[in-house]
């Protein structure tokens, strides 16, 4: 094989760093020697121009119609113009044809409703932009819908969450075509982090969406929040709330898309990622105090959130200065087993 084709599907609206983190990282990775090259074409119908908004126009530089495969990799870009590009039977039939003369296909952030009115994520499990996962999910019920992973791969079908995590996706597949040392130096070169990994969640306490609409629901996470190392088992949250816990559990479904245990754990593993970034608290303590338990328990609750240790993410992370040691360490007298 010469190259690897990778053809990335444009439209009016799409978003400019979906599009340009996936370029950025490829042409990277050719000038250090991805073997074969990354031979990397954006196409839109009728070759024509994506406006990305007020102050950024693309030219892409091929037609979507005149495509044909073998085709390495096709990627569809998500933007504020994916919806009306999943309503547009050219693009979704041409979506197709390509998808089947592909080793793979991808989308970043709301490119899934693309793949998914083309019927390519049908039984499959993907991920997209936080924001818009939900809805996702009701328009398109044989979809299964995750929104908290950056990127998931189901199969050769790969999807991805919100706008930089495009990059994220980008380095997994330099990584899977190259190995990762090509995938660490085009990291490094980006400087960005060294691959967040695909299960790690995209919603945090710094992004999480507006409160609830519903009165009730957004007093319990209010209470949830403001006493994360109380007992808030779901009997516990109805009991405050004046209701019976199968009536809490539908409204949390209905307005969180999640059931009340299930959100007291993630907010929990949030308020730790927090503390661990911003204080020097040690394990023990941010586990206490977030209503996680023990370091152990805190350890398991952010392997499973977001895929890397606490001790990981502080050292990576963290905007605390280090603590000084009251005494200099005691030298140990035999190393670690």
């Amino acid at each position: 094989m010469d190259a690897r084709d990778f053809v990335i599907v444009g439209y009016d609206a799409a978003e400019l760093l979906d599009i340009a983190c996936v370029v950025a990282a490829l042409e990277c990775a050719n000038w250090y020697g991805a073997a074969p090259y990354y031979k990397v074409r954006l196409a839109t119908p009728g070759a024509r121009p994506i406006d990305c908004g007020p102050t950024v126009t693309l030219q892409p530089g091929e037609i979507l119609e005149r495509i044909t495969g073998p085709i390495d990799t096709l990627l569809v870009s998500g933007g504020s113009g994916s919806q009306d590009a999943a309503g547009n039977r050219l693009i979704l039939g041409h979506v197709r044809r390509l998808a089947a003369e592909s080793r793979r296909v991808a989308s970043v952030c709301t490119g899934t409703w693309i793949l998914a009115a083309a019927g390519l994520l049908n039984g499959r499990r993907t991920t997209t932009h936080w924001r818009w996962a939900a809805e996702l999910a009701a328009a398109h019920p044989e979809v299964r819908v995750d929104a908290d992973p950056i990127f998931i791969r189901d199969g050769n079908v790969y999807t991805s969450a919100g706008v930089t995590s495009a990059l994220d996706l980008t380095l997994a597949l330099i990584e899977e075509d190259n190995g990762p040392e090509l995938a660490r130096v085009v990291a490094r070169q980006l400087v960005t982090y060294l691959q967040r990994p695909g299960n790690q969640a995209q919603m945090s306490v710094f992004t999480a969406p507006a409160p609830p609409s519903d009165g009730l629901v957004r007093k319990v996470v209010d209470h949830i929040t403001a006493h994360l190392s109380a007992d808030l088992a779901v009997a516990t949250l109805a009991a405050h709330a004046g209701v019976s816990e199968r009536h809490l559990t539908r409204l949390f479904l209905r307005h969180l898309g999640q059931p009340p245990g299930r959100f007291v754990r993630q907010a929990r593993v949030e308020a730790a990622a927090h503390l661990l970034t911003s204080t020097t608290l040690p394990m023990a303590a941010v586990a206490g105090r977030c209503g996680l338990g023990t370091a152990e328990s805190l350890r398991q609750a952010f392997l499973d959130r977001y895929g890397v240790s606490p001790s990981h993410y502080r050292r990576t992370q963290s905007r605390a200065a280090p603590r000084q040691p009251a005494r200099p360490p005691t030298p140990r007298t035999s190393p670690r087993p």
